[in-house]
């Protein structure tokens, strides 16, 4: 039951995380010039990308872990 409550906070929060980051190339300009910059040069992420980028790989895990765990006790 509290696997199952976790379950669904962490699909809800998984969600959120990857609507918020911004994508490859945001925007009209993007998609112009940051074409080449992707395959040349890749640019760390720096800021609020980084921590998003960070939570979606945690709650990745923690999604993958709980699936498996509420799919095995049911």
């Amino acid at each position: 039951m509290l696997a199952t409550v976790l379950l669904v906070i962490v699909s809800i929060s998984l969600i959120a995380v990857v609507l918020l980051q911004s994508g490859r190339s945001a925007g009209l300009s993007g998609a112009i010039s940051g074409g080449a910059e992707q395959l040349v040069g890749k640019q760390k992420a720096r800021g609020i990308d980084a921590v998003l980028i960070k939570a979606t790989v945690v709650l990745s895990v923690l999604f993958f872990v709980l699936t498996v765990t509420v799919a095995y006790f049911l």
